[in-house]
């Protein structure tokens, strides 16, 4: 049984993408797949001693619309999709793209995204997921070392990635037919000869995407990579996470950083400490479940928020809501 891979980063507990649905399509004879692939991924296991940063290379042909998705889900390497055929809606965040053939995705490790709306029609779609060492936005990037292109070169394609929101791009013939080539290459499985034609293959695509982005002149932001694109994440995603015994020492810790730089960045983003910004959204939290849940015990729903004891939560709900939580639900 494989593991599936599972990375804490600063704002939640992530799961990297199993293909579940994709698996089982292929498996009723729904769609072509064809794969090379390590750890959870599916496909061919790719050799133990080479291309360890090739996570996962392969496509799938649908002939005719399916009757599945893959759900909101996350990769842990960058992720680069080229749509051949068909038309595909791919949705990262809150915003969704109906992809047209020729459109080019591009996903950072561990950037949340969804293939299908909820279903995925008749399509021709090839992806290759490059484990390039990210852990946090603020972390640098460590690129396969069989990579040929001048280290100069690839610090600028990494600001190209890591610095704009933009996920999908229309590509040109010259990296259509790229991906067809390591289409061809995946399907003939991993003998040693496919594997360097592989990575020739990948050094093609890594420089005609530079290209590519370059052309294109996209508009960059540097917070996007930065320390304070860290907190902000971590922020807007703790409400995932109030059951937790946050300390500032715990979530500076989670964001990577120490606890004066990510206080100095809370009260910036939020305009109070960090602690008392926790307890807010526990307070918030809090309020909505006594409504919501009116089954549900004051004393269960302390503990679901993080509070230590319903004695201490009943005191600050009071302080900020002027009225006991049990009183809160009664006038709801």
């Amino acid at each position: 049984m494989k593991l599936r891979t599972t990375f804490r980063s600063a704002s939640e507990l992530y799961h990297a993408d199993t293909c579940e649905p994709l698996k089982a399509a292929s498996a009723r004879g729904d769609l072509r797949l064809a794969a090379l692939g390590r750890g959870s991924y599916p496909g061919t296991r790719l050799p133990k001693n080479d291309l360890k940063e090739i996570l996962m290379a392969g496509y799938w042909n649908a002939t005719f619309d399916q009757d599945w998705g893959l759900d909101w889900h996350c990769n842990e390497g960058l992720e680069i999709g080229h749509l051949a055929a068909g038309s595909l809606p791919f949705r990262v965040d809150k915003k969704l793209y109906q992809l047209k053939p020729g459109d080019l995705t591009i996903t950072r490790p561990w950037q949340r995204h969804r293939v299908g709306n909820p279903h995925v029609p008749a399509n021709h779609y090839s992806w290759l997921i490059l484990d390039v060492g990210m852990r946090r936005p603020n972390q640098p990037w460590h690129w396969p070392d069989w990579l040929l292109f001048p280290q100069t070169s690839l610090q600028r394609l990494t600001d190209l990635l890591r610095q704009n929101e933009q996920p999908v791009w229309h590509g040109n013939r010259e990296i259509g037919r790229c991906f067809e080539r390591i289409d061809e290459t995946v399907a003939l499985g991993d003998s040693i000869a496919n594997q360097t034609r592989l990575k020739i293959l990948i050094n093609e695509l890594i420089v005609l995407l530079a290209e590519l982005l370059e052309s294109r002149n996209p508009r960059l932001d540097e917070t996007l990579a930065g320390s304070e694109r860290t907190v902000l994440l971590f922020l807007e995603n703790l409400h995932r996470r109030l059951d937790e015994p946050w300390t500032l020492d715990s979530m500076a810790e989670a964001c990577g950083l120490g606890r004066t730089h990510f206080a100095h960045f809370c009260r910036k983003l939020v305009n109070v400490p960090p602690m008392e910004h926790l307890t807010r959204r526990r307070l918030e939290a809090a309020a909505r479940l006594l409504q919501d849940q009116p089954e549900a015990s004051v004393t269960e729903i302390a503990f679901r928020c993080g509070f230590q004891s319903s004695q201490y939560f009943a005191r600050v709900f009071r302080e900020r809501h002027g009225h006991s939580p049990s009183e809160h639900r009664k006038n709801r």
